[in-house]
């Protein structure tokens, strides 16, 4: 039975990240700040699948709760199969107008809190010769659209490199780069549902997300963009200049 160790699982794509790995029998380690929203899920994940959940209730920003996570994907004794990076919140696009702190914590949770996890998961899965490290991206990704296009186009980058140089060992990694997707995401910026200025044909729903990034995990693969209009958006953005894209990149979050 595999063990799945998902970071921001109290919600959206990480909470559904759970469910599905839960229904496919892996047992599961959740991690996030919100300790009785993780209490629930994972209840509710035990009764519906039998599987063992255990919660950790940590925010990844605090050094010692983030070693905490550390210790238990460095556990060789109970180890982990899947790491699921999915933490993170996103800022307004002005950057100029931003708290600079909050900037950087934006940068820490996004890139340095997914390395440091990923760094440890290696630690056990490569001399195991298996697991799968998925690293929650964005479209954005691609596209020049302030800091949350910038944090997310390194983790594309370090998949990338990381799944070339470790699935030959046996570790695959994988960066999901989903659009605007149906979560509390844009919620927690302010933003009452309908009022992101995005057409309806853009969104996409959090179970299909997930379903498609696990199959494209499963195949190995380093880059998961989820549905053929994002692939589609993901080639046309490389086409057009900088400037462009940077203006049609303002809409959303």
């Amino acid at each position: 039975m595999a063990t799945a160790l998902i970071t921001g699982a109290s919600s959206g794509l990480g909470a559904e990240f759970a469910r599905q790995l839960a229904a496919r029998g892996a047992d599961l380690v959740l991690v996030a700040r919100d300790r009785a929203a993780l209490e629930e899920l994972a209840g509710s994940l035990r009764a519906r699948f039998g599987v063992e959940v255990d919660v950790l209730a940590a925010d990844l920003l605090d050094p010692d709760a983030r070693d905490t996570v550390v210790a238990r994907l460095a556990d060789a004794r109970h180890p982990v199969d899947i790491l699921v990076n999915n933490a993170g919140f996103g800022m307004p696009l002005a950057f100029e107008c931003n708290d600079i702190e909050a900037e950087v914590r934006h940068l820490r949770l996004h890139d340095e809190v997914a390395m440091r996890l990923a760094h440890a998961a290696l630690g056990t899965m490569l001399p195991r010769g298996s697991g799968r490290i998925i690293n929650v991206a964005s479209i954005a990704a691609f596209m020049p659209r302030s800091t949350y296009g910038a944090v997310k186009a390194w983790l594309v980058s370090f998949s990338r490199w990381a799944n070339a140089a470790y699935s030959a060992r046996g570790v695959t990694v994988t960066a999901v780069c989903p659009g605007f997707v149906h979560t509390r995401f844009h919620e927690r910026l302010g933003l009452p549902p309908g009022e992101e200025g995005i057409a309806g044909w853009m969104w996409l729903d959090a179970p299909a997300v997930v379903a498609e990034a696990l199959r494209d995990a499963a195949r190995g693969r380093s880059v998961s963009i989820p549905s053929r209009r994002y692939k589609a958006l993901a080639v046309l953005v490389r086409l057009l200049p900088d400037a462009l894209v940077a203006r049609l990149g303002q809409r959303g979050r």
